[in-house]
């Protein structure tokens, strides 16, 4: 959570894009939101196992859990980085489920959440674009919708087995961000249909393998742990395929394990590390 604070900082935050979410070390570059989704996890696995009977209670169940993401979700906000801030509230939520919290107690604080979610997409003019543009993907094609307009183009010119790879067109100054947020437009145009649906079927595959994992780990915490990190995995592969597909508004949400990013890399790979431990733990 101290990094959190530090990215904020004026001299200390390194700012690009219009955003304030890396830390200079030395000649690296940290972005210590990517390893908050890590910490979200982590913490609600221990906090769901030690409370046991306790989760059926509001107070014990419900508040503290919401309080601690929220402060998290916050200051990843005030970066801003709406995407990653509301992957932690559906973490949250999922995990309160899987932990045991009864579900109308889930509902309350999901409910009261959806003004303040409406409220973040309003105050932002970009993010009222946003979705705007997503409502209506043929509005201002050369301005909002550049982005997602390149990417129908690059799945199109890919067919179903695509252009080759290496051999995108769309990469060469077409595409915004080709290389992380939108790198499968250009996995659908390299390697078409075919490639798409491999990058689709080997993240069931982590999905599969992940909650099989937390079905048989005998220890409460590392099943509760294992759902945790296969759904920050899998969640944000989806939402970052919906994005890129037009089936969800823009949000700047890497693609595990294929999105450039040094951060975002390590952290995936921390993720998978602990799924394989847990795994030998099974038996």
């Amino acid at each position: 959570m101290a990094s959190l604070v530090l990215v904020l900082l004026p001299g200390i935050g390194v700012a690009r894009g219009g955003a304030r979410r890396w830390l200079h070390l030395g000649p690296l570059a940290l972005q210590p939101s990517e390893f908050a989704k890590f910490a979200v996890v982590l913490y609600l696995a221990a906090s769901l196992t030690k409370k046991g009977e306790r989760l059926r209670s509001f107070k014990f169940g419900v508040v503290p859990h919401c309080l601690v993401v929220a402060v998290i979700g916050g200051l990843v906000l005030l970066e801003p980085d709406f995407g990653t801030a509301a992957l932690a509230g559906g973490l949250l939520i999922l995990m309160l489920f899987v932990g045991g919290v009864p579900v109308r107690l889930i509902a309350a604080p999901a409910l009261a959440a959806l003004p303040l979610v409406a409220y973040g997409v309003l105050w932002e003019g970009y993010r009222l674009q946003r979705m705007l543009a997503f409502v209506d993907p043929d509005r201002d094609p050369l301005g909002i919708n550049f982005q997602l307009k390149q990417s129908f183009i690059a799945f199109g010119s890919g067919g179903l087995w695509g252009v080759g790879l290496g051999g995108s067109r769309q990469k060469m100054f077409y595409l915004p961000e080709a290389h992380t947020d939108f790198i499968f437009s250009v996995v659908g145009e390299e390697l078409g249909l075919a490639g798409a649906v491999l990058v689709l079927g080997l993240l069931a595959v982590v999905a599969a393998r992940g909650f099989r994992i937390a079905m048989r780990h005998p220890d409460r915490f590392g099943g509760l742990f294992a759902v945790g990190v296969t759904l920050s995995l899998v969640l944000q592969g989806l939402v970052n395929v919906g994005v890129v597909l037009g089936c969800l508004p823009t949000k700047g949400l890497a693609l595990p394990f294929l999105s450039y990013g040094g951060s975002a890399m390590v952290a995936a790979l921390a993720q998978a590390g602990v799924l394989m431990a847990l795994a030998r733990e099974t038996g």
